[in-house]
């Protein structure tokens, strides 16, 4: 061999080792994210779902990639997302609320998917049982709907003044029937007069707080809501202008301003989805990953708005207040 035809032979071989260590490279498990909102509004749950992914030992772009799809508040962009991802092949499908959970689970069978919900995910057929989800799907609930009627409660000790209470609702969500079926008992059993406003996009908010002006409401629940989160500065601003004393599902709306909420932790929720998602990856197969429920509710109370709506907050209500907003 000429020392032409070494040199040749040497270089290819340089040329070879890399491109075979990069061959042997193990691709990166693909999570895809399916909601329904945008990123923005997203930022602090998907801030604590990468945490919990963390946790687990799932770091965003080191050990895992994420494919996320937003529906920008449109519930009927969900399906064709949901079959993109499946088409992608994705290792795990993370569905943060209930009719990205039906579209994904519509798409596949076989892929993986892991809910974050406010529902109950057995009456909504998503699985046959808390303890034993069957097929491909488990995740995590928060509980936000069956928490309706202790909102009422706290908010009528807050404003023992208002005899009539509005409850706002979006008709798209799969929990408004169940809202509006318990809520009125509820109403009843605190001697309030109920009425029941409906907002599925930006102006009908605008028009439920028109119309609730004008029955002289002294107070508003706003129901738990994929939707409803995502408008929080806007409900926030509208209350404060109406000044509607209102009551809100999780602490980010009271961080934002709003009155006071009750709920689980919201951040919490989605770092034990991350934790879980990581179990999947990792071999877990859903069926035996039973259904996870918080045990802890956040009794959040914002006293600048409350002084700002001439409020006095009873001390049993600080007392049991989990974080004071000052």
């Amino acid at each position: 061999m000429n020392r032409r035809e070494l040199m040749l032979v040497l270089s290819g071989a340089m040329v070879a080792r890399p491109l075979a260590a990069r061959a042997q490279q193990k691709a990166l498990p693909v999570i895809g994210y399916l909601g329904f909102a945008t990123p923005a509004t997203n930022a602090s749950t998907m801030a604590a779902f990468r945490r919990g992914l963390s946790e687990a030992g799932y770091v965003e772009g080191q050990d895992v990639a994420i494919e996320y799809r937003w529906a920008e508040r449109h519930y009927d962009r969900l399906p064709a997302l949901a079959a993109e991802l499946v088409g992608r092949k994705v290792d795990v499908i993370a569905a943060n609320d209930i009719p990205s959970a039906r579209a994904a689970r519509s798409e596949t069978s076989s892929i993986p998917i892991f809910f974050i919900i406010g529902g109950d995910p057995v009456a909504e057929g998503l699985v046959t049982s808390l303890a034993r989800p069957t097929g491909n799907i488990t995740g995590v609930t928060f509980i936000s709907t069956e928490l309706m009627p202790k909102r009422l409660e706290l908010l009528s000790e807050l404003v023992p003044q208002a005899k009539v209470v509005a409850l706002l609702v979006n008709p798209n969500n799969p929990n408004t029937e169940a809202m509006m079926r318990d809520m009125p008992e509820a109403a009843r059993v605190e001697g309030l007069q109920l009425h029941i406003l409906k907002a599925s996009v930006e102006r009908e908010i605008d028009t439920a707080f028109e119309t609730l002006v004008q029955l002289q409401a002294g107070a508003l629940v706003v129901g738990a809501d994929a939707f409803f989160f995502s408008e929080r500065d806007h409900l926030v601003a509208l209350a404060a202008r109406h000044a509607v004393p209102s009551i809100y599902d999780t602490r980010e709306f009271t961080a934002a301003g709003g009155l006071i909420s009750y709920g689980p932790s919201l951040t919490g929720t989605y770092r034990q989805a991350g934790i879980y998602t990581g179990r999947i990856l990792k071999g877990a197969k859903p069926a035996d990953l039973p259904i996870e429920r918080p045990t802890t509710f956040e009794l959040v109370i914002n006293l600048k708005t409350a002084k700002a709506l001439g409020l006095a907050v009873p001390q049993s209500l600080l007392a049991g207040a989990n974080e004071v907003i000052e």
